[in-house]
């Protein structure tokens, strides 16, 4: 008689593999996770992004569409764009022909939004006896279609899995019983403590700066959430007050070109250096002095968690997540989310040398929470309850 216990089948769902936050942290979570107990369906709609090689080759991998994301609006992409986003929408209007000629009519325990963007496809799942879980992986409150109505649906979900206090906190006051309060749980993304040291010691040969001056970088794509044109102006400010330093920006995206030409115009293209994407920035922020985030708004920075493992002093605005991560300004400063926040902030660390020291012991001596193992035991556990 064969007594090993049944796998859980389950069914994950996220837009693509590319580099992002909620990506990496997907894929961290399947690379630690014991195939003997699940049964993993990995359905993405685009087929791309670097991320795809580093998925297990026990987790079936299933998708809508293959090719390359489009992020601009050339006139020969318009009509790919168009057929694309129709043939998402059959899905969603049509999900009995997902599961019956994608999934191949397979059954599923669990079915999992690995990003609120899904909430949609997820709860038009014809499967009407799997538990569902949604992983929230911004700050759905800052997010203009996330209004009241959008974010009621959240509720119709087993479990509502956020990043943040702020998020659990914002969650729960929305929640209209006990088991809406209770589906609500705040969980730490994985980083992998270990990936992270391996790839910041590899050596690279384009580092900007000599090191004769306090040097600040900020990693993330250049969107106008990451506050970047607030950075420049407080630079500004500080090397007119004669607080010489100097910035590295790396990351790439649809207002790069805004950020270059008012870098250029401030005239600061000797102090701050813009490197575009780097598949590992993780050596840039090994051999930089501070890092900081001038974000107007976050889900779960990532990259303040990988910050801290390499010991790095950190200052950032009061964005969702930070509190937890910098454990409330002991690990790191917090500033108020402004302009004037961000500038009394980086004085601190340039007026008194001492500061980063202290907080590189702080970081040394804390436990950190969102390391691999503690977050997958966590989400494990969630899986295994639900």
């Amino acid at each position: 008689m064969n007594n090993t216990p049944q796998k859980k089948k389950i069914l994950i769902r996220i837009g693509s593999l590319r580099h992002g936050g909620a990506e990496k942290v997907l894929v961290n979570f399947l690379k630690n996770l014991p195939e003997d107990k699940y049964e993993v369906d990995l359905l993405i709609n685009l087929y791309t992004g670097m991320y795809i090689k580093e998925v297990p080759s026990w987790v079936n991998l299933y998708y809508l569409l293959k090719g390359e994301m489009i992020t601009t609006n050339k006139p020969h992409e318009i009509p790919v764009k168009a057929f694309r986003v129709l043939y998402q929408k059959m899905f969603l209007w049509f999900p009995s022909l997902l599961y019956k000629f994608i999934l191949k009519d397979k059954k599923y325990d669990i079915e999992i939004a690995a990003i609120h963007g899904m909430y949609r496809e997820l709860l038009s799942s014809p499967q009407k006896d799997s538990k569902k879980i949604i992983w929230i992986q911004n700050d759905i409150f800052n997010l203009k279609e996330y209004t009241p109505d959008v974010i009621r649906q959240l509720f119709k979900f087993d479990r509502i899995l956020v990043i943040s206090n702020k998020l659990k906190e914002e969650m729960q006051k929305l929640a209209q019983n006990e088991r809406e309060q209770q589906a609500v749980i705040k969980i730490f993304n994985p980083i992998d403590k270990g990936d992270t040291l391996k790839k910041a010691d590899l050596p690279i040969d384009d580092f900007p700066f000599s090191k004769n001056l306090p040097t600040f970088v900020t990693i993330g794509t250049v969107y106008p959430q990451k506050g970047y044109d607030r950075l420049l102006d407080v630079h500004k400010k500080l090397i007119d007050e004669g607080l010489k330093h100097q910035i590295i920006i790396i990351g790439d995206g649809f207002d790069f070109e805004n950020i270059q030409s008012k870098l250029n115009h401030l005239e600061l293209q000797e102090t701050v250096k813009m490197l575009g994407f780097r598949n590992n920035p993780y050596p840039y922020l090994k051999q930089s002095d501070f890092y900081v985030m001038s974000s107007r708004h976050e889900g779960f920075p990532t990259i303040i968690a990988e910050a801290l493992i390499l010991n790095k002093p950190v200052v950032s605005t009061d964005v969702s997540g930070i509190k937890d991560l910098l454990q409330e300004g002991k690990l790191g400063i917090i500033t108020p989310n402004s302009e004037e926040g961000i500038y009394e902030g980086m004085k601190k660390f340039l007026l008194n040398k001492e500061l980063a020291s202290q907080y590189e012991k702080e970081i040394a001596a804390a436990d950190l929470p969102f390391v691999l193992q503690k977050s997958v035991a966590h989400l494990q556990e969630i899986i295994d309850e639900v």
